[in-house]
């Protein structure tokens, strides 16, 4: 609800200050006074764009002040999305500087015009002559309907799980990509994998292969040195053994003859027995060797595989190719994970898809349910207004993708006359009867949402006699559930208003200001007799006026 409105230096407003109250508040005033300047001085408050020209004194800051109590408005979250700190009495303010710069805030914080434009929405509604394009949009006809439906609390609810059911399609969207990319590679992975797993990848195993075929490349030679080993070391005349024999012999005898010489001895017979391992050792070395092409040609086969496989994935040492290995182990594992991850999203999905077509089919049913009333309420409030045969014929049309509100698009369509054929809006309907239209779903909406304060910029004009009397009876009762403010030529709904302003034009010093003065009842009456009879306050003009206003 608008409590205060502060304009200064904005075009024939010098300085003004106003309080407003709820429920109905009547603005009046000749053509020409400044009405639509007070509306102007609004909407830059809350986010028009900012125009030079509009500044009284081009030398001074023109700003607009606007406070509204948004209590009942649930605006928390909205505060939350664009980082400001809620407060239910809130103050925005617009600023022109002579430069032709503007500034927005927030309750004192600086904020973007985008952002003031989206809380302004939230704030304040000005419906016009020229101001019906949302009711022709399917959007404002379902929101309109789903008020009447109680759907509010199921769409909160659809709307948290749409997000969610969103977000996990994207991932879905995500995983399968990467899914599809990974199988793309994963026979190769595979195969490499495969081919490292069937080589004989140990640390040491190259300089294993190099030796055992080193050794069974050199059979001949092998067996003639250990051949010629054993001769010298087994020769009967002047063999290693024979000789060590003897001198072991001669040391015995020494060790005989003084305990002085017994370790040459023993050491002469530790040397004796590990020759004679040595040769056992050796003899059994040579009857291990021999040719073996068929070893040797698979111990060349594997290491000529080693090393390809080294060339193969650009590294130097069998570390590095165990590493490898272990990175595709991981990126295989990685495609099997990713199936499982995606059902995993994909049976998210599904219960997602569950709860949505639930709760779809119960908006869906709602919807069923309030269309007869909310027809049955407008062609009642329309034949009031000077519409008798106005007809609504609103049609549910199921689609096969989620909505934001369902899925379900709404066909609205109307007809003005007897024997017209139904259509859209837009087509059959003139600019009188949409504002007729849209003064009855707004006032049938009232009464079931709480809607912003809303703003009736003459759209009474043209209108006369009984239809005067049911538009200002309309706009009375809304005011019991928000805050109306109208800007009216008609003294029926003038009258009707809780509160009364005047709009008007001094002069001071040779130039012109428009004002805002609050009327008292007396004023009120010689405003109302003015509006019936002109300048000529008759005793019944003045007996009508007070008439009216009882």
């Amino acid at each position: 609800m608008l409590t205060e409105l502060t304009i200064s230096n904005f075009a024939l407003i010098d300085q003004l200050e106003v309080n407003f109250s709820n429920g109905m508040t009547s603005i009046t005033g000749e053509t020409g006074a400044g009405k639509s300047i007070l509306l102007g001085g609004l909407a830059l408050a809350l986010g028009k764009r900012a125009d030079l020209s509009t500044l009284k004194d081009k030398s001074k800051k023109c700003f607009v002040d606007a406070t509204f109590l948004i209590s009942a408005y649930g605006l928390e979250d909205f505060f939350a999305s664009v980082d400001l700190d809620y407060e239910a009495i809130t103050t925005v303010r617009r600023e022109i500087v002579p430069s032709g710069k503007s500034r927005a805030f927030i309750n004192d914080t600086p904020v973007t015009l985008d952002v003031l434009q989206q809380l302004g929405y939230r704030l304040i509604d000005v419906h016009s002559q020229n101001q019906t394009m949302s009711l022709m949009q399917e959007d404002y006809q379902l929101e309109v309907l789903d008020a009447l439906a109680t759907n509010t609390k199921h769409l909160e609810e659809f709307t948290v799980l749409l997000c969610s059911y969103k977000e996990v399609t994207r991932k879905i969207d995500t995983l399968s990509a990467q899914k599809n990319a990974l199988e793309e590679e994963r026979d190769y992975n595979r195969f490499l994998l495969d081919e490292l797993n069937s080589a004989p990848l140990t640390e040491n195993r190259l300089e294993e292969l190099e030796n055992e075929i080193q050794e069974l490349s050199s059979v001949e030679e092998l067996e003639e040195n250990l051949s010629k080993a054993l001769q010298i070391i087994e020769e009967e005349q002047m063999g290693v053994a024979i000789q060590l024999n003897e001198v072991r012999a001669s040391l015995q005898k020494v060790a005989a003859i003084s305990d002085r010489f017994e370790q040459f001895s023993s050491r002469i017979e530790s040397l004796r027995i590990e020759l004679e391992d040595l040769t056992a050792e050796l003899s059994n070395a040579l009857e291990a060797v021999e040719a073996n092409p068929a070893r040797l040609e698979i111990l060349n086969g594997q290491l000529q595989l080693l090393n390809d496989l080294l060339k193969k994935h650009h590294v130097q040492s069998m570390q590095e190719l165990i590493e490898r290995r272990d990175q595709l182990e991981q990126k295989v594992l990685q495609t099997e994970n990713a199936e499982g991850n995606l059902q995993s999203h994909i049976e998210d999905q599904k219960k997602l898809i569950t709860q949505l077509d639930t709760l779809s089919l119960k908006l869906s049913e709602n919807r069923k349910k309030a269309i007869p009333v909310f027809t049955e309420q407008m062609v009642k409030i329309l034949a009031l207004l000077g519409m008798p045969d106005a007809r609504f014929q609103l049609e549910l049309i199921p689609v096969d993708t989620y909505l934001s509100h369902g899925k379900e698009k709404l066909n609205f369509a109307f007809s003005a006359n007897q024997g017209s054929d139904f259509g859209t809006l837009k087509k059959v309907a003139s600019g009188g009867e949409l504002s007729r239209i849209m003064l009855s779903i707004k006032a049938i909406l009232s009464q079931f949402k709480t809607l912003p304060t809303i703003i009736f910029d003459e759209i009474d004009t043209g209108v006369s006699g009984e239809v005067a009397y049911k538009i200002a009876d309309i706009m009375d009762h809304m005011g019991k559930y928000m805050q109306v403010i109208t800007i009216t030529h008609l003294p029926q709904v003038a009258a009707k208003g809780a509160h009364h302003f005047k709009v008007f034009k001094e002069t001071r010093d040779g130039s012109t200001f428009t004002q805002l003065k609050k009327l008292q009842q007396q004023e009120r009456i010689e405003e109302v007799a003015q509006m019936l009879a002109g300048d000529d306050l008759s005793d019944t003009a003045l007996q009508h006026a007070k008439e009216l206003l009882n």
